[in-house]
């Protein structure tokens, strides 16, 4: 039976730290105990054999597993072969719990709290004083502990993005930027849960974004995509602005532009060949775009977030 993780919120998990690694066969994953981070692993290529508690795990390509800040993991044996993977360490100064199935956890209308079994039984100490203030209201959300990811190509698109600008300086800038990904990231965790009873208007959307990130490098026409997915135009972009709140168009938008901030911070490209590189026939326009999405120029988006 697959594990879920559950979150009471707030406070939100946040961001540590991140890294990519590729390794040789033979590699082994370090012993570890009770570290008080959970640790995020998600697999590009190859694989990772790890053990945690009584569970042994084999993590292969397009799959992620969280290993639990409170427990004892180690590599259940050496890999097989060259093994590419990102970790992500992060942290829930809230309360949490893992369990078997989805359960309630937020204080409705008449001040009666559900789901208390995280809380261990017990009211939390200011219970009483939420009947006359205003508070935050308390929410969960619940990711599987080890899964397929629904769209590992953004997965891995937000890992490489949050590991390039740990790799450049721990700026303030970059260190908000950092948390508001992580929380997409964790989104992203949270959405494959539901994959399995996706409806027609999301399957559409998805294959829509899909084709989109596949083919954003290139010149793509309403046609060619409706050919290609079988959709009618005047669908996609109904199904995407139900499902990402965007049109097609907008959408493409935005992904050139996160593929462009990777080459900003990963790169000495010139800005040109960077435009280029991600679809924009003019570096002018890309400017402009950047500029009106990210609140600043493409130069100055790297002096910020990369090393001066």
């Amino acid at each position: 039976m697959m594990k879920l993780l559950q979150f009471a919120l707030p406070p939100l998990p946040y961001y540590i730290a991140s890294g990519h690694e590729d390794h040789p066969p033979g590699m082994v994953h370090v012993d570890r105990c009770n570290i008080g981070l959970f640790d995020l692993l998600a697999v590009e290529e190859g694989e990772l054999l790890v053990t945690e508690g009584d569970r042994s795990y084999e993590v292969g390509p397009g799959q992620a597993l969280i290993l639990r800040p409170d427990a004892h993991h180690y590599g259940t044996a050496p890999t097989r072969m060259r093994t590419r993977c990102y970790w992500l360490h992060f942290k829930h100064d809230g309360y949490w719990t893992a369990t078997d199935e989805r359960l309630p956890l937020y204080r409705d209308p008449r001040g009666e709290w559900i789901g208390r079994d995280v809380f261990a039984g017990e009211e939390p100490d200011n219970a009483h004083d939420a009947e006359w203030k205003m508070n935050a209201p308390l929410f969960s959300v619940q990711m599987p502990q080890y899964a397929d990811l629904v769209e590992p190509a953004r997965m891995f698109e937000l890992l490489g993005q949050l590991t390039a600008m740990t790799s450049s300086g721990q700026v303030g800038g970059a260190l908000w930027r950092q948390q508001i990904l992580f929380q997409e990231l964790l989104q992203q965790l949270s959405a494959g849960l539901d994959a399995r009873s996706t409806s027609p208007s999301a399957a559409c959307a998805a294959q829509a974004a899909a084709y989109l990130r596949q083919h954003y490098r290139e010149d793509i026409s309403a046609r060619a995509m409706s050919e290609s997915l079988n959709f009618h135009s005047v669908y996609i972009a109904r199904c995407m602005q139900k499902e990402f709140g965007c049109s097609p168009k907008e959408y493409l938008l935005r992904y050139r532009i996160d593929q462009s901030k990777l080459l900003l911070l990963r790169t000495d490209y010139p800005v040109s060949r960077i435009a280029g590189d991600v679809g924009f026939n003019q570096a002018a326009y890309f400017a402009s775009c950047f500029a009106k999405y990210e609140g600043l120029s493409p130069r100055s988006y790297r002096q910020r977030f990369s090393h001066a």
